[in-house]
């Protein structure tokens, strides 16, 4: 028979899923360049040569079973090493290769950090606006996830709904800055006082509470800012990173889980890993990709085109009188919709060809999320569509 749950996720897929379904039917009709979608978050730009020569130069000179074959469950050793002595140069903490366990992605780690820290039944809390995918990857555990409302003024943490949510049965925290869907990087004032509620209630309920870190968008930060370390802010913090987004690669899968040397347990931790990955596949990422990033670790791919499109996008969504907060990184921007109904203000878009996102299943309903990462030369050619959509639907700006 089969199992009901993932049955009835069938009626339930991902709306940004959905839509970029929906785009590319629609560019069938119409020609895709004809179509302004902003639905999913996947890279625009190019991998940058030194990972492609990093790969070509492996492929040429190193044996073909190395390059091939399985890794030691836990990762490379030569990688986890270089990982763990990247970390501690950019970040002053003493990561060794026992602290670094590679993964398959952003997901992949998020899914062996749920598993390490929480039990079915337990509850991990996460903020809104959030990534729609942690409710399957934390409720198909048996854990469940639980949502703090947004503070839809700065999009940082809304720490006194944080206070009320933060029981007993808390067994983690999960973050992800720079954030998707808003844009936003953490500071490092609301870090630190995330950090404080965690070890006051950590002490209180006579438990660890850790900390997931999601950060697959570190690198993608705008203004010549840095984004701060959530790791140097408190101890028991799980790091999960991928390299998908700042170097292009996300077909191939690759990111790691990080435990914070300062974390109780910590190599025991990452050495669950192992076993965890025995129970979920998600099991020796490819080999040749752990040896390629090993050898690009400090390399991003041209990430200032995100930040011209920001630019153009946010200048031109203040002007058309929408209300936002300016994203501080990643690919992302999520303005207020003109609308309550954010779902409906999408809709009537889509006369316009533009595909934009509700923000319901981000836990932010009346906003809608953009994905940016196109070429730019498309950014700048759809803002007659969305001057046009909103003068017909909303009375507001002027059509050229």
């Amino acid at each position: 028979m089969l199992v009901q749950k993932y049955k009835d996720m069938l009626s339930g897929k991902s709306v940004i899923r959905q839509l970029s379904e929906f785009a590319t039917a629609r560019g069938k009709e119409i020609g895709y360049e004809n179509v302004f979608d902003y639905s999913l978050g996947n890279p625009s730009v190019a991998v940058p040569k030194v990972c492609t020569d990093a790969m070509i130069e492996l492929l040429q000179k190193e044996d073909t079973l190395a390059l091939h074959g399985y890794s030691p469950s836990l990762g490379i050793t030569s990688v986890r090493e270089a990982v763990a002595a990247s970390l501690e140069k950019r970040f002053g903490l003493p990561y060794r290769k026992e602290h670094i366990f590679m993964a398959s992605g952003a997901a992949g780690a998020l899914a062996h950090a749920f598993r390490l820290v929480a039990e079915p039944g337990d509850v991990i809390l996460t903020f809104a606006p959030f990534f729609p995918e942690y409710h399957p990857y934390v409720d198909l555990t048996g854990a469940v996830l639980k949502v703090v409302p947004p503070d839809t003024e700065r999009f940082q943490i809304n720490t006194e709904k944080f206070r009320e949510m933060i029981t007993e049965k808390v067994a983690a925290v999960l973050i992800n800055t720079p954030n998707n869907p808003s844009g936003v990087v953490y500071s490092a004032d609301t870090l630190r006082e995330l950090s404080d509620i965690l070890r006051e209630k950590s002490a209180q309920y006579g438990h660890d509470i850790y900390l997931i870190s999601d950060e697959p968008y570190r690198e993608i930060v705008f203004d010549g800012e840095t984004v701060p370390c959530v790791s140097c802010f408190y101890d028991n913090t799980i790091m999960c990173y991928s390299f998908s987004k700042a170097l292009s690669l996300p077909g191939e899968r690759i990111g790691y889980v990080a435990v914070s040397p300062r974390c109780k347990d910590a190599e025991t931790m990452v050495n669950m890993c192992g076993q965890i990955s025995r129970g979920i596949g998600h099991n020796c990422p490819a080999s040749l990709f752990q040896l390629v990033i090993a050898r690009t670790l400090d390399q991003t791919a041209d990430l200032s085109v995100y930040e011209t499109n920001r630019n153009i996008l946010y200048r031109e969504l203040k002007e058309l009188g929408f209300t936002c907060v300016k994203p501080g990184g990643t690919f992302y921007i999520f303005p207020k919709a003109l609308e309550e109904d954010a779902k409906a203000f999408c809709q009537k878009a889509l006369k316009y060809d533009l595909i934009l996102v509700p923000g319901d299943t981000f836990g932010a309903p009346g906003y809608f999320r953009m994905a940016y990462c196109i070429d730019t030369e498309k950014v700048e050619r759809s803002l007659k569509a969305l001057r046009r959509f909103v003068k017909e639907e909303y009375g507001k700006g002027k059509v050229e």
